[in-house]
C-alpha cells in the first residue's frame, strides 16, 4: 500500500569538483575543477529543474591522480550559489577542521546570501589517511562523538539571536551569536554510513538518511536497521539515495558506455584507489568497492567506477525504461530524494533530465494514483 502522504520525490544532480570528462581514472581529468565549467554544470542543472546539488567534500583527489586539481568545497559552493537563483546546495562537511561556533556562523551567513538554499551532508567518517592529510589523528568513536555534538550545538545556536552556552567534550560555545542567523529555520542535516554507530548517529540527528546505492535487498535492510535507529530517538524518518547513471537509447548501448568510461584509466589511479580502500573502516565504502565479476552488482547495477573514485562507485546502466524502472524500486523501498550524476556531467545532467526523469515521475504518479 503506497503511503499517500508521503511527498513528491526530489531529483538532485552533483558537483564533480575533482574534475570531468568522458572517461575517468586517468592521470588528470579531461575538464579540470575550474570555477567557470563548475558553473556551467550548476547552471544546467538548475535549468533542467533538479531540486538540489550535491558538493563533497575532499582533501585530495578522488577520482583521478590524487593530485589532480581539486576544488575546496565551501568557497566553491559560496561563489556558485552566488550566481543561481533556484536550486539548491547540499553540502558536505568534516566536522573538527574548523571550530563549530565559527562554523555555524559560516554557514548562517551562506544560508542568508542564497536565499535559505543550503544543507548540510555531515560526514564524520573519511577513506583511509584523508583526515591525516591535515594533521587530524583521531578514530573512527572520536570522529561521530564530535558530529553529534556538532549537529546538536549548530541546532541550538541557530534556533535564537541570542547568546548561547552548549558544553560537550569536543564542543563548547560560551556565550557564542549567530545574527541574523539562517533563513526558515536553517538547513536540514543528511548523515549516511553502514555501521551501527552511524545509523545511531543518522536516527537520533539527520532530517534525511542518506545511502550508497546497493541492490535493492540490501539497501532494504539498511533502511529497516535507520527505521528502527529513528523509533528509538522518536522521530520519522527520511531515505535518500545515490547513485550515478549511465543511460543511452539502448541497454547494450549503456552497457558500452560504462565499458568506455573506464577504457582510459590509468594504473597509477587505481592502485591509488586500492590503497585507501584496503584499510577503510567505512563499512559503505567496502560494500562499494566489492571485486564482482564483471563488476555487475545486478542486473542493471555496476561498480566498475568504484575501481577509480572513491565513495560512492556504483551506477545504475541501461535504457532511460530501464534506469527508471529500477529508480522506482528504490522509491517504493521509501527513498524520497535521489542524488543522481554521470560522466560528463553537463551532457548527462541534460540526458537524464530530458530522458530518464519523465518516466520515473510517470511511474511515480501511477503507483500514487495521482
Amino acid at each position: 500500500m503506497i503511503d499517500q502522504n508521503r511527498p513528491e520525490p526530489k531529483f538532485d544532480w552533483f558537483i564533480p569538483i575533482d574534475g570531468d570528462g568522458a572517461h575517468i581514472g586517468t592521470l588528470r581529468a579531461e575538464r579540470p575543477p575550474t570555477f567557470e565549467y563548475l558553473r556551467n554544470v550548476v547552471e544546467t542543472a538548475e535549468r533542467n529543474g533538479f531540486y538540489s546539488l550535491l558538493i563533497p567534500t575532499r582533501f585530495a583527489n578522488g577520482l583521478f591522480e590524487e593530485g589532480a586539481p581539486l576544488a575546496e568545497t565551501w568557497t566553491t559552493v559560496t561563489a556558485l550559489a552566488a550566481v543561481t537563483s533556484r536550486i539548491r546546495f547540499l553540502i558536505a562537511v568534516r566536522p573538527g577542521f574548523v571550530s563549530t561556533g565559527l562554523w555555524g556562523q559560516m554557514a548562517a551567513n551562506l544560508d542568508q546570501i542564497s536565499g535559505g538554499r543550503i544543507d548540510i551532508n555531515v560526514v564524520p567518517g573519511g577513506i583511509q589517511g584523508d583526515f591525516e592529510r591535515f594533521g587530524e589523528t583521531s578514530d573512527h568513536a572520536h570522529r561521530y562523538e564530535r558530529a553529534e555534538e556538532f549537529i546538536a550545538a549548530l541546532r541550538l545556536l541557530w534556533s535564537t539571536t541570542d547568546p548561547v552556552d552548549f558544553e560537550g567534550d569536543h564542543v563548547q560555545l560560551r556565550g557564542a551569536f549567530c545574527s541574523p542567523g539562517v533563513v526558515n529555520g536553517g538547513p536540514k542535516f543528511y548523515l549516511g554510513g553502514a555501521s551501527d554507530r552511524a545509523l545511531g548517529l543518522a536516527g537520533r540527528q539527520s532530517d534525511m538518511y542518506l545511502a550508497w546505492i546497493l541492490p535493492q535487498d540490501e539497501i532494504s535492510a539498511f533502511f529497516d536497521r535507520a527505521r528502527a535507529q529513528f523509533a528509538a530517538a522518536g522521530r520519522a524518518p527520511g531515505f535518500g539515495l545515490r547513485t550515478h547513471i549511465i543511460t543511452r537509447p539502448t541497454e547494450a548501448e549503456a552497457w558500452d558506455a560504462a565499458e568506455d568510461l573506464l577504457s582510459e584509466a590509468t594504473s597509477v589511479v587505481k592502485y591509488q584507489r586500492q590503497a585507501v580502500f584496503a584499510g577503510t573502516a567505512m563499512v559503505g565504502q567496502q560494500g562499494q568497492a566489492r571485486i564482482i565479476a564483471d563488476h555487475r552488482v545486478g542486473n542493471h547495477l555496476w561498480n566498475g567506477i568504484s575501481t577509480v573514485r572513491v565513495n560512492c562507485g556504483t551506477a545504475i546502466v541501461g535504457s532511460p525504461e530501464q534506469v527508471a524502472e529500477e529508480l522506482l524500486g528504490y522509491w517504493k523501498l521509501g527513498v524520497d530524494e535521489f542524488i543522481l550524476s554521470g560522466y560528463p556531467h553537463v551532457e548527462e545532467c541534460d540526458r537524464v533530465a530530458s530522458g530518464v526523469l519523465p518516466i520515473i515521475k510517470s511511474l511515480i504518479d501511477d503507483e500514487r494514483g495521482t
